[in-house]
């Protein structure tokens, strides 16, 4: 009897360990800007910024929903390093010998210059910038998007599609695969 209460402990822990790793692999791995150039060094991949504000209904919408479905989290993390920026950080950002900081960190609304410059000075919150593996400029979307949304705009950048088809092109033809 004590060996079968052992091996249905055992088997117990196993499966909690299992499952607790494939939860964890089903969420968007985030890191800081300056993380997401260094891992590119070594393994180049398409970078993804999220730029939200704390006081953004919206931004926390789409974690809650679009960033935490498990299709979206795995494709993301296979495809892109994913950054999350908060626009009205007061954090100092160093890239490509430039220092982008607040200038008026603490004071309401006061926009990083970091993020300023990825959007292109159009602040909106949410809004997802999009860069190549050499961190050139590839897209900016703006807006609260559902996964159905979602699922074809980090396609058409994850896989290339944009190098070869038009947006207009690829929506025609474009079938959700992620589960809602």
């Amino acid at each position: 009897m004590r060996i079968y209460i052992k091996v249905l402990v055992i088997i117990f822990f196993i499966f909690s360990s299992v499952f607790s790793f494939s939860q964890e692999s089903k969420k968007i791995k985030w890191y800081s800007f300056e993380e997401a150039v260094e891992l590119n060094k070594k393994h180049p991949k398409k970078i993804f910024v999220d730029v939200y504000t704390s006081w953004c209904g919206w931004c926390k919408k789409m974690d809650v929903t679009t960033f935490s479905n498990p299709d979206v989290a795995e494709y993301m993390n296979k495809h892109y390093y994913c950054v999350k920026l908060n626009a009205e950080s007061s954090d100092t950002i160093v890239y490509q010998d430039n220092v982008y900081v607040n200038p008026k960190p603490g004071v309401r609304r006061s926009s990083h210059q970091f993020a300023v410059a990825l959007l292109q000075g159009k602040m909106s919150y949410p809004s997802y910038v999009y860069l190549n593996e050499k961190f050139q400029l590839l897209s900016v979307v703006p807006g609260y998007l559902s996964v159905q949304r979602y699922e074809p705009i980090i396609k058409y950048f994850g896989e290339d599609v944009h190098l070869s088809k038009s947006w207009a092109d690829y929506q025609k033809t474009f079938v959700n695969k992620f589960k809602l």
